[in-house]
C-alpha cells in the first residue's frame, strides 16, 4: 500500500533544514523557526473540502500560473489564498516530485536567509 498523503507530505517537509511540525487549527502545519511554510488540509473537514491537500506559501504570480495551467491539481486555498499561497491536491493527480519543488520554494520564502541558502539552488 502506498504511503498516506499526510505521511508523504510530512516526510518532504521535515527533510528541510530546521523544519518542524506544529498542530494548528486542528491540522498539521510545517514551519521553519516560527514561520509557517506549509499546511496539511484533510479532505474530511472544511479545510480540505472533500480532497486532501497541502497549502504552500507562494507568491501571487506562481499561484496564478499553476492554477491556470492545471486547475485539476492546484487551487487558491481559503484564508491564505489571497496572500498568494497555493493549494495542491494530494490525491491521484499529485506529482510528488513537483510538490517537493513547491515545498522547497515555500520554505525559502519563510526561512531566514542563511537557512534558505543552505538549500542551494535547484
Amino acid at each position: 500500500m502506498p504511503p498516506r498523503p499526510l505521511a508523504r507530505l510530512r516526510k518532504l517537509c521535515l527533510a528541510l533544514p530546521e523544519a518542524h511540525e506544529v498542530e494548528a487549527w486542528g491540522e498539521p502545519t510545517f514551519r521553519v523557526r516560527n514561520k509557517m511554510f506549509a499546511m496539511y488540509a484533510s479532505g474530511a473537514n472544511h479545510h480540505g473540502g472533500g480532497r486532501n491537500a497541502a497549502w504552500c506559501k507562494s507568491v501571487h504570480v506562481n499561484q496564478e500560473l499553476l492554477i491556470r495551467a492545471a486547475p485539476d491539481r492546484f487551487f487558491s486555498p481559503p484564508y491564505v489564498g489571497p496572500s498568494g499561497w497555493i493549494g495542491v491536491y494530494l490525491d491521484d493527480v499529485c506529482d510528488w516530485t513537483e510538490l517537493g519543488d513547491i515545498l522547497r520554494e515555500a520554505y525559502r520564502l519563510a526561512a531566514p536567509k542563511k537557512l534558505a541558502r543552505a538549500l542551494g539552488s535547484d
